[in-house]
């Protein structure tokens, strides 16, 4: 394009430069503290939700949350997967995300009456499952 050296930008470039530049520097900006606020809410197990609400209660010093394990956010995979968009494999799916499937509820139930009968006895409670 400009192989000379008295080669420049007209005005309209240099202004688009100009906007390009801002934009490129907020939208860094926006990003780094984003990541930032997910590397502090693995760190101390405390969401954005959840730290403002102590903060505006005045209970930030009595949180009990725990540093969240890298196994619940990138599974027991491989390391060198974690960076790929593919399914994450957990020990315990209901207790990393937090509910069960009535498909497994189901399955649990009846592998607990299968074991009860075996056993010589007990009352299956209902869809309860230990998660």
């Amino acid at each position: 394009f400009c192989a000379s050296e008295d080669c420049e930008f007209n005005l309209v470039l240099t202004q688009l430069v100009r906007i390009m530049t801002f934009l490129c520097v907020g939208a860094f900006l926006f990003t780094s503290s984003m990541i930032m606020n997910v590397i502090y809410g693995i760190l101390t197990g405390i969401g954005t939700i959840d730290r403002l609400k102590k903060k505006a209660t005045n209970t930030m010093s009595e949180s009990e949350e725990e540093p969240i394990p890298l196994t619940d956010i990138f599974g027991i995979g491989p390391w060198y997967t974690w960076p790929f968009p593919v399914d994450p494999l957990f020990d315990d799916f209901d207790r990393v995300m937090g509910f069960s499937t009535p498909q497994r509820l189901l399955r649990e139930q009846i592998l607990r009456e299968q074991g009860m009968s075996n056993s010589g006895g007990g009352v299956a409670i209902g869809n309860y499952s230990p998660v």
